[in-house]
């Protein structure tokens, strides 16, 4: 069994390999996550909602991060699949938090679900699946 990383071993680690993301780590474990990305002006679309490439990105890295919580820091995990349905507009003048809830973690495959709200918000706004790659 691999040792657990902490929070803040897996905010440290985002930061260091990367420093693009704009999410920060609220939660993990119980086979979970969630994160947070603060939306700005850069993430928002024409009709003042905010981008499916940003929705996507909260959930790719809400799956890595709880998937890093179960496994340990396995920096060369990647996403194989990712499936978005955009469900309803999200708010363009609030964050996006992405809950994660792994399914399956297998010794090479993980799949999980992640459900992307606006900050304060109960209404789903998206609903993700994503499967990774666990190098062995």
């Amino acid at each position: 069994m691999p040792v657990q990383p902490t929070l803040q071993q897996i905010s440290d680690f985002l930061v260091t390999e990367f420093p693009q993301t704009k999410c920060t780590v609220l939660a993990i474990g119980d086979r979970g996550a969630t994160v947070r990305h603060e939306v700005g002006a850069a993430e928002l679309r024409p009709g003042g909602t905010v981008s499916g490439p940003v929705l996507m990105t909260v959930a790719d890295v809400a799956l890595y991060v709880a998937i890093l919580g179960e496994i340990g820091i396995v920096p060369l995990a990647v996403t194989t699949n990712l499936s978005i349905n955009f469900m309803r507009k999200p708010a363009g003048d609030r964050a996006v938090i992405g809950v994660c809830q792994l399914m399956k973690v297998g010794r090479s495959l993980a799949v999980g679900e992640v459900s992307l709200y606006s900050e304060g918000s109960d209404e789903v706004v998206a609903h993700v699946v994503g499967t990774y790659s666990i190098p062995r």
